[in-house]
């Protein structure tokens, strides 16, 4: 099911009119911005300041202890370890501890797991490793709030520990010196949608004595790279740090992240939040997903162009090498779904394949999760141990629903929107039964894209580019502006990038817009000329010979009028049929068609030389507002199961239109019949 609930945000005009007025701003900045609850003087003036105040780090429960411990082992020379992670939050969290701990002349060093050999966080051979180098202090970076065995393992060894992490808190804190983690129940930080990086930064700035600025100076562009990274909300100090950072970053200050905007062909280019998320970030990611993120940490501390633009060629390598990777399993979990086309019925869809690398893993399930509107776990096994990671959509706790299956798990830890745990391989088919059973459990919830507001397209120039950027940073929590355009006509289609895109043209009145669909070929756009359609789109300055314009850029699309709760409400009845599960008497009811219903699918689609898109889109060939997409669906099916059509794959074949059929022949249609009567 790829189709998403529109969501479109409350807007108070009266209100963005008084805002615009009080805080001289845009009237459709002020508009956008009640739209995302900033309705007062003092909410907008928080969230236009480029300087605001940051909370004391100190507010943070465990500073104090983490503070005195670091300094006496500077004062006393002891050998410091970091400890990261491998990720692109985890490797800025170890670059700003390293680079401020050697500022002030400690004896320290910095240790990266290697993702595919040792996993996430501390392991007993590394502790063993660090404390046969003398290390007396780890300090952990963006890890170690679950590391219970492994704490204690240290405190036997003879070497203190202090926690810095930002994800969830169990029920048993590690044995430490300090946990510093916003999460935990009785830390009184304000704010508390820290990324690790942004734990780290806190912590550098009560070593420091509490000078903010002179920190955001020397670091503000990693962490930025950090904090994007990791997703966390762009609110508060997180969007304070990045309006810093990215200003850092395109002065090109960073002799790494410099090297490798110019690897990324990004060079020259003003980047923004959204263009940092898509360049910079899934590089330093790449290299801990197929090779070692020390080379990251390395480009990152470096001073040295030379030593800078070398790093940044094998980072570059490797992350060609993990798009590769990304492509070999999604081909696999796709040929898994046409060997196995009733798994997409789960209510969380649960890949998993031999060797598969783990370093990748997630990105496929963040795909997965993209395209299907469900929540997607991915795991890799080497036939006798597993790991996974999963990624969720809003309103379904990922985290939750692992915790739930977590006495046949070996660890697990992350999010409520992504997780990663470890298993044997025996047990995965019962892990997948468990994750799906645990979700008949919860109100599963929709996909959704949210709308900030319905544009007309006469309004659309290049004068609205500069009332959108006034919002920047963009990303969680403030994410780019997706605007509505309504009832648009589609007057033609053209490929435009090798046949790899599109551009639309479309009208409405008198405004007629050009508009690009990405990722989609002419066999996949399932539109004709003629149709009315809803688009959801961004907009974007395109600046070309000196002239500034905007390019349209759809998000999704959908045919005009569509109720999207009644049609996803049928498709999720339709899923629950698949899947076998008792159904109402007035659920068969609703899934069961009449002999007219079924015969005018088959003409539609026997007229049509079969059908190969999605089910919406054939209940409005149809004249059906969605209501009946269960109906229909079934309607398919049962034609299959009489041999009249056939499934291949995703596509539906006209195979005899000549033989006459009983529908009551169909064991599908006899299984509702009979519900529907009792």
């Amino acid at each position: 099911m790829s189709r998403k609930k529109w969501c479109v945000a409350q807007t108070n005009k009266d209100a963005a009119s008084e805002l615009s007025l009080s805080c001289n701003i845009d009237p459709f900045a002020a508009l956008l911005l009640t739209s995302r609850g900033i309705t007062t003087p003092s909410q907008a003036e928080e969230f236009f300041s480029k300087t605001g105040d940051f909370c004391d780090p100190y507010d943070l429960i465990d500073m104090d202890k983490a503070v005195e411990r670091i300094e006496r082992a500077v004062e006393n020379g002891e050998k410091i370890a970091v400890y990261g992670d491998y990720d692109a939050d985890g490797v800025t969290s170890s670059a700003i501890l390293y680079l401020y701990l050697e500022m002030i002349g400690a004896d320290v060093f910095c240790y990266i797991p290697d993702r595919n050999t040792e996993g996430y966080g501390m392991n007993k051979t590394a502790l063993k490793e660090l404390f046969d180098k003398g290390t007396k202090l780890i300090v952990t970076v963006d890890n170690g709030v679950s590391a219970i065995e492994e704490a204690q393992y240290a405190a036997e060894l003879g070497m203190d520990l202090v926690i810095t992490d930002h994800h969830k808190v169990g029920d048993i804190l590690p044995e430490a010196c300090a946990v510093v983690d916003a999460h935990r129940s009785d830390c009184p930080s304000p704010f508390k949608q820290w990324s690790g990086v942004g734990i780290a930064f806190k912590l550098i700035c009560a070593l420091s004595g509490g000078d903010y600025e002179d920190i955001l100076d020397m670091y503000s562009d990693i962490i930025t790279v950090g904090t994007i990274g990791d997703v966390v909300s762009l609110t508060g100090e997180n969007r304070m740090i990045v309006k810093h950072g990215l200003k850092k970053i395109n002065n090109g200050d960073s002799c790494g992240i410099e090297a490798l905007r110019q690897s990324a062909h990004a060079g020259g280019k003003n980047l923004t939040s959204t263009s940092l998320a898509f360049t910079i970030v899934p590089r330093i990611n790449a290299i801990g997903r197929v090779s070692k993120a020390e080379e990251a940490f390395n480009l990152l501390i470096s001073d040295s162009a030379e030593d800078s633009a070398r790093l940044a060629a094998i980072i570059e390598n490797a992350n060609a090498e993990r798009q590769r990777l990304e492509q070999i399993i999604t081909a696999e979990a796709e040929k898994q779904l046409l060997d196995n086309p009733q798994m997409i019925y789960d209510r969380v869809l649960v890949f998993d394949g031999i060797d598969w690398h783990g370093g990748v893993i997630g990105i496929v399930a963040a795909r997965f999760v993209e395209r299907f509107g469900k929540p997607c776990i991915v795991i890799t096994s080497d036939g006798i141990e597993a790991k996974g990671s999963g990624r969720s959509i809003e309103g379904f706790s990922l985290y939750d629903a692992i915790n739930s299956c977590s006495q046949m798990l070996t660890h697990f830890g992350g999010h409520t929107l992504a997780a990663g745990f470890g298993l044997y391989s025996k047990d995965i088919a019962s892990f997948r039964k468990a994750v799906n059973d645990y979700a008949k459990t919860v109100q599963m919830p929709f996909a959704t894209i949210n709308i900030d507001c319905r544009l007309r397209p006469e309004f659309i120039s290049a004068d609205i580019i500069p009332v959108i950027e006034e919002l920047e940073p963009f990303g969680a929590g403030n994410p780019q502006p997706l605007f509505g355009l309504y009832s648009m006509v589609l007057q033609s289609v053209n490929a435009i990038g090798g046949g790899k895109h599109l551009r639309l043209n479309l009208r409405k009145g008198n405004s007629n817009i050009t508009a690009l669909k990405f990722s989609t070929t002419a066999e996949q756009f399932p539109y004709v000329a003629g149709d009315v359609l809803d688009l959801a789109v961004r907009l974007e300055k395109n600046e070309y010979m000196g002239q500034t314009r905007v390019s349209i850029y759809i998000k999704d699309i959908r045919m005009s009028k569509t109720d999207d709760e009644t049609y996803l409400n049928s498709l999720r009845l339709y899923e629950k049929i698949k899947r076998g599960e008792r159904l109402l008497q007035s659920e068969a009811l609703k899934a069961l068609p009449d002999r007219k219903f079924v015969a005018d699918v088959f003409r539609f689609v026997r007229d049509s030389g079969g059908w190969r898109f999605d089910s919406d889109v054939l209940c409005y060939r149809l004249g059906d507002s969605g209501e009946n997409a269960c109906k229909l669906l079934i309607s398919l099916d049962v034609l299959c199961e009489l041999g009249i059509f056939r499934k291949n794959g995703n596509e539906i074949e006209v195979a005899n239109t000549l033989i006459r059929v009983n529908l009551d022949d169909s064991p599908l249609m006899t299984y509702l019949k009979t519900i529907a009567k009792n």
